[in-house]
């Protein structure tokens, strides 16, 4: 099991190897952490991920998934780009949503672990403007990077959550949860 932080903090200012971007499916930015990190990264990650769209990601990223490029000008090595899925309208579709989401942080954990990542740096996904509940964000997230195995996983795992309420619902998640996790 890797060890886990939270933090509350502006993600492009990390100091990891890799950088989780909660990006829309086309990967040409966005707002919120998708449009920060391309704006803090520089132009380098906008053309790798235009050369995936051109490429491997005709159609874009689905929820779910996750892609690797270059970090340009971040403190990092990577920027793993996960689309995570909107929060449900109806009842019926939120286990196939939340799975969705579980998909989007075991697979940015995995591409990590398999690029050579002994530390990543992850955001809320999905719990900005895809309006996911963060007590419920929090609760996915930290269940699946608490039972990620060493080789599915960088050694620390840092969320770095964008506003005290953020970190609190993490914070809270971890004890319901009962995982030990070290809060800056």
């Amino acid at each position: 099991m890797p060890r886990i932080e939270l933090v509350t903090g502006d993600i492009t200012a990390e100091r990891v190897d890799a950088i989780v971007n909660a990006a829309n499916s086309t990967l040409l930015g966005g707002g919120g952490v998708d449009g920060a990190i391309h704006r803090a990264g520089g132009p380098s990650i906008l053309a790798e991920c235009r050369e995936l769209r051109a490429t491997t990601l005709t159609d874009g990223l689905p929820a779910g998934e996750a892609v690797a490029t270059g970090a340009g000008r971040l403190h990092a090595r990577w920027v793993i780009h996960t689309v995570g899925p909107v929060w449900p309208a109806g009842a019926t579709e939120t286990d196939a949503r939340r799975e969705l989401l579980r998909a989007a942080y075991r697979n940015s954990l995995g591409l990590a672990a398999r690029l050579g990542a002994t530390s990543i740096a992850l955001p809320a996904v999905s719990a900005g403007v895809y309006g996911w509940p963060a007590g419920d964000a929090a609760t996915v997230a930290l269940t699946v990077a608490s039972t990620a195995s060493a080789d599915a996983a960088p050694d620390l795992v840092r969320f770095v959550l964008f506003s005290a309420r953020m970190h609190a619902e993490f914070s809270a998640a971890a004890d319901r949860l009962g995982i030990a996790v070290a809060v800056g």
